[in-house]
């Protein structure tokens, strides 16, 4: 299998954690037959005699097979550990994991895992390819023919050196660096979600609401606190208060993404016609914003402006908000004016 293939069938079964359709609350029947699954931050275990009739997406957690057990569709783990001994047959994909296969282990189609080890039993199957790391082609360069010497030639002058340029383009890297981040933030908007969802409606709100204000706010905020910092940092007394407010203005961008991408998520499920937990969708909508605002940022000169226009609006709305402790813009209850007394 060429190395373009290679590559492709990764792509394909990393697509897998797009597909919202994929019932990730499923339960499996006294029949034994499970539904494809989607877990977040928790371990799985197919136990045997079980069969998963779709596909097995697992993010931060560990997967076992045990003997006996089926996965008929393709099986991707993203930071977790591997054990099957059982049967998939389709492909599986092991990111930032181990991947141990037993002797009763057997993989139908191809194995590949990234960033991680692989651990095979002699007995094991696999009858697809095996990419335990995704080489650089191999290109023979043609050897140049030596110059014939010319009698009585005058020797041509040095020619003067080339200028040092150097390189440093890696998509590849900078693709799983993109990939790892939006799983982090969106992980992180999951555990947001379950104990500051008032707080990330109020933030989002105030960024929808008003755009140009929370932008404007943000630029401001952004161009402000270094010099405020410089400042603090001056006076010896003042670094820890520089700490805490670097850590802030931190604390600020990340609830910022948060808010922007549960806005997003609200907006796809509204859109699919479905309704999800507010967990599930602030991570499923951080992921794709996230993902999305990464792979402009990819782009040369001009994809650094679509992720500071969205960092600017996230830390406006945070700041217009107080970190979503008030509702902006804030609503003033009206002043009655006194009763006039009737002149007797």
């Amino acid at each position: 299998m060429k190395n373009t293939f290679k590559i492709f069938t990764l792509t394909l079964l990393l697509a897998l954690t797009f597909l919202p359709s994929s019932p990730a609350y499923a339960r499996g029947s006294s029949s034994g037959l499970l539904d494809g699954r989607i877990v977040f931050g928790d371990n799985f275990s197919l136990a045997s005699g079980d069969t998963l009739t779709g596909d097995l997406v697992v993010f931060g957690g560990n997967v076992e097979i045990e003997e006996g057990a089926t996965v008929q569709g393709d099986m991707v783990v993203v930071g977790g550990s591997v054990t099957m001994n059982g049967t998939v047959n389709g492909s599986t994909v092991t990111i930032g994991g181990s991947t141990m296969i037993g002797e009763s282990g057997v993989v139908r189609g191809d194995l590949v895992t990234v960033g991680g080890s692989l651990s095979r039993d002699p007995g094991s199957e696999v009858q697809g390819e095996v990419v335990t790391n995704i080489p650089m082609p191999n290109i023979q360069v043609p050897a140049v023919p030596n110059v014939p010497n010319v009698p009585n030639a005058p020797s041509p002058p040095s020619p003067p050196n080339p200028p040092d340029v150097r390189f440093n383009f890696d998509p590849l890297g900078t693709f799983f660096r993109m990939f790892g981040t939006a799983i982090a933030v969106s992980l992180l908007a999951v555990l947001a979600s379950l104990f500051l969802q008032p707080q990330i409606e109020r933030v989002s709100q105030a960024v929808v609401g008003q755009p140009v204000i929370a932008g404007s706010i943000g630029l401001l905020t952004g161009v402000m606190a270094p010099f405020v910092l410089v400042i603090l940092a001056i006076t010896i007394i003042l670094i820890p208060v520089v700490v805490i407010a670097a850590a802030a203005l931190a604390l600020a961008w990340l609830f910022g993404m948060i808010a922007i991408g549960t806005e997003v998520g609200e907006r796809f499920t509204r859109a699919t016609n479905q309704t999800w937990a507010p967990p599930l969708t602030a991570g499923l909508g951080t992921f794709l914003m996230m993902l999305v605002v990464g792979g402009i940022g990819m782009i040369p000169c001009i994809g650094w402006l679509a992720t500071s226009l969205v960092a600017l609006l996230g830390v406006g709305g945070v700041v217009l908000t107080l970190f979503g402790t008030q509702s902006y813009p804030r609503v003033v209850a009206p002043m009655t004016p006194p009763a006039s007394n009737p002149v007797g």
